[in-house]
């Protein structure tokens, strides 16, 4: 049997107002909120931030796959679950691979995962889905769509939910694509997409679903719909038979908005935050056809509610920042030119320098003395403390408590997000490194403060994305 084993989830810390949005191009208020990646934000960091918090308190070194799904990927070619092994220091000969190209990649990588642990050909799969998608401003899909990240480990042995069955259909259909050439997500007349598209293949392939393996919606605990808005997925639960109001999970479109290939893998860790063992789920997502799952919780859920520092859904909601200008949003996402910094532009980023320092630069590696335990970054041959030569070992920061020794505030330094916040971070247990603060109050910055690392983009020239490590204050609580 294979079912879930952990689940994670991250959502960014910014939230944009709709009535913000609308309100700048004249129109009416209009209720609720979307998340908003930070500048230094893609679905690359996101998906590091996910899988770290699905992996909390497990080895990371058992984990024999990586299945990264985005609609966003920041590369058209080349393989981000790469980025993202690195970062979390996966194996070597951890298998990884991308899904793109359609909504359903995250569900599409999940049966995938299944097929792999299935076959033998991996005892334990984590899945991760992250999506930051654009629409046109002064549009309907600029108010719909949010940013964030889910991701789920696979396994066969302490299982929290059961994955029953699963069934899919295709379906060819121009509902909503983006071609090769363009920034922002198009769409079809809206009764079109809604009726011949959404409406019509999510009830055929739920119903068949249902009929195949002989249940009925009220056999169901929870019915999860990946659904662009709330109106949509209302009418649909209904017509299946589900009790909207006790049995669909919440779409987060109020709070977070449609996170494309991301959604479904989000709602079901909602739903899974929230369920109780022997709860039957059924998850249905949508995008080019429906891929629908069965899963029974299990006993086993209780143990992994218990691990410290997970923060899932719930937590990620509860901390957040009002992005209280829209200007602001458009300048993140390069919607809107603006003039360049008066100052030399940025070098191109050296291939062979991050390929060679990449274990020191996107895992966060520096080393530790074997004979004095002195921790150090970056990665050092001669110990500082001791002076003992060639008698290190690896040493991971990025998931150590930390902490700010010092600061400096630049109001005159390029950024997107003006002032540059310059930190000092000691690490408990030893070990220093000067670093960005990102996602921080200005206001409530201040020595000895706690810190945990978060990875980041750190620039983008001349088609190469150079990820890095920032520190940000504690966000969801230890």
């Amino acid at each position: 049997m294979v079912g879930i084993t952990s689940y994670g989830a991250y959502i960014p810390l910014y939230r944009l107002s709709r009535a913000e949005i609308s309100q700048a191009w004249g129109g009416p208020p209009i209720p609720g909120e979307k998340a908003v990646a930070n500048f230094d934000e893609d679905s690359i960091t996101m998906a590091v931030a996910a899988t770290i918090d699905c992996t909390k308190g497990i080895k990371v070194q058992t984990i024999d796959g990586l299945y990264s799904a985005s609609t966003t990927s920041p590369y058209k070619e080349k393989q981000a679950a790469a980025t993202i092994a690195k970062a979390l220091e996966l194996r070597r000969d951890v298998f990884t691979t991308d899904f793109a190209n359609s909504l359903r990649c995250g569900t599409t990588a999940l049966r995938a995962a299944m097929d792999a642990i299935n076959g033998k050909s991996a005892k334990s799969v984590v899945v991760c889905a992250a999506d930051t998608r654009m629409g046109l401003p002064n549009g309907t899909k600029e108010l719909e769509f949010g940013d964030g990240a889910a991701a789920l480990l696979l396994g066969s042995t302490g299982i929290i939910a059961t994955i029953d069955h699963c069934y899919s259909i295709n379906d060819e259909i121009i509902d909503m694509w983006r071609a090769e050439e363009d920034v922002f997500v198009r769409s079809w007349e809206d009764r079109f997409v809604r009726e011949k598209g959404y409406n019509d293949v999510v009830i055929e392939a739920v119903s068949s679903t249902l009929q195949k393996y002989k249940l009925e919606a009220k056999d169901f605990a929870k019915a999860i719909f990946f659904s662009p808005n709330p109106g949509a997925v209302t009418g649909v639960a209904k017509k299946l038979g589900f009790d909207v109001k006790t049995q669909v999970q919440d779409t987060l479109y109020s709070t977070v908005g449609n996170t494309g290939a991301a959604l479904s893998l989000m709602l079901l860790v909602a739903a899974l935050e929230e369920a109780k063992p022997g709860d039957k789920l059924l998850l249905a997502n949508y995008g080019d056809g429906c891929d629908v799952y069965i899963l029974t919780v299990t006993e086993e859920i209780e143990k992994v509610r218990k691990v410290k520092g997970r923060h899932g859904i719930a937590k990620h909601l509860e901390a957040k920042q009002a992005l209280t200008s829209y200007e602001k949003y458009l300048r993140w996402r390069k919607i809107v030119p603006t003039e360049p910094p008066a100052r030399p532009p940025h070098g191109v980023p050296s291939a062979v320098a991050l390929w060679r320092d990449s274990k020191g630069g996107l895992a966060l590696c520096g080393s530790k003395c074997k004979v004095c335990s002195t921790p150090q970054y970056p990665k050092q041959r001669v110990c500082m403390e001791c002076g003992t030569k060639d008698q290190m070992e690896d040493y991971r920061f990025a998931d150590k408590e930390a902490s700010l020794f010092t600061f400096s505030v630049d109001n005159l330094a390029a950024s997107p997000a003006p002032p540059t916040v310059t930190s000092v971070v000691d690490f408990k247990g030893g070990g220093r490194v000067v670093c960005d603060m990102t996602d921080r109050d200005l206001s409530q910055v201040k020595v000895d403060m706690p810190l945990e690392m978060t990875f980041r983009l750190l620039r983008h020239v001349d088609g190469i994305n150079d990820y890095w490590w920032k520190c940000q204050p504690i966000r969801c609580g230890k």
